[in-house]
């Protein structure tokens, strides 16, 4: 069994099997190739399973954008409507059902979470890919009620944004834009956690709008196969974390289309 180095709530440093390709790959005495190392990351997991019964599980994987971007939207106490009443992230169980924008009320079939910490090291930080950074948005900063209280949200979270620019360069009237693309230093503020914070995604049969405290985003769909640019053992690994599918083809096509405000230079957030 391979033994990990380190260990900080959650994140393991392990040794790649494959050299770096860089000027130091013989920087060792012995002049041998050095190994990689690959960080890794605890994943949790809760599902309905094929009786309906809830399952969960954790599992340690690679803590790269492609896995890591579809557990780290919420952060805890994201406030959302269901069908009991106005329920937290962390509160919210498989089987539940939550109001979608479009959809009205959709069971949840997968929760996720992961749990992000400090840097402790520069080389930590090098790895983590700005994934220790939360965006807060200060109440009634998108509009009366947008968010209804201060709203913290995951890395990977996205906002639903309208735009005229957007239908008039893609011919769709909306997309999901990363909601750190919208700060702006005073409402809208970057925070860098100074102790581990737990983040959270929920899965349904396809992709929804959902509202949290008043604001619209999105809920976990990996986009098409070769955005995830996973293969083989690789992708293997990422889809047993969604035991409740088998193919990436069953998470279904995306409600609106992901962009960045750089990609199109929008204009205000609506």
């Amino acid at each position: 069994m391979m033994k990990t180095p380190r260990n900080t709530a959650g994140l393991a440093v392990l040794p790649d099997r494959f050299p770096v390709h860089s000027s130091d790959r013989f920087a060792q005495p012995d002049r041998q190739p050095q190994r990689a190392q690959l960080l890794m990351r605890r994943y949790e997991v809760a599902y309905l399973n094929a009786n309906g019964d809830i399952d969960e599980f954790t599992r340690v994987a690679p803590a790269i954008a492609a896995f890591e971007d579809s557990f780290a939207s919420l952060a805890r106490s994201a406030l959302l409507p269901t069908d009991r009443g106005t329920v937290a992230i962390e509160d919210i169980l498989p089987g539940d059902k939550v109001k979608t924008v479009t959809n009205g009320f959709q069971t949840v079939h997968w929760c996720g979470a992961i749990t992000l910490v400090p840097n402790h090291t520069d080389q930590d930080a090098r790895r983590s890919s700005g994934m220790n950074k939360l965006t807060r948005i200060s109440a009634d900063a998108l509009g009366i009620g947008r968010p209804m209280m201060d709203l913290l949200l995951g890395p990977s979270a996205r906002l639903y944004h309208r735009s005229p620019t957007l239908e008039r360069v893609t011919s769709h009237t909306a997309a999901f834009v990363p909601a750190s693309d919208f700060i702006d230093g005073l409402n809208i503020i970057e925070i860098s956690p100074p102790t581990p914070v737990k983040v959270f995604q929920l899965g349904f049969a396809n992709h929804e709008r959902i509202t949290v405290n008043g604001v619209e985003v999105d809920s976990h769909n990996p986009g098409a196969r070769h955005e995830l640019n996973l293969r083989g053992d690789m992708l293997a690994l990422y889809m047993s974390l969604f035991p409740h599918v088998t193919r990436i083809e069953d998470f279904g096509r995306l409600a609106h289309p992901r962009l960045s405000l750089h990609d199109l230079d929008f204009g205000d957030v609506a």
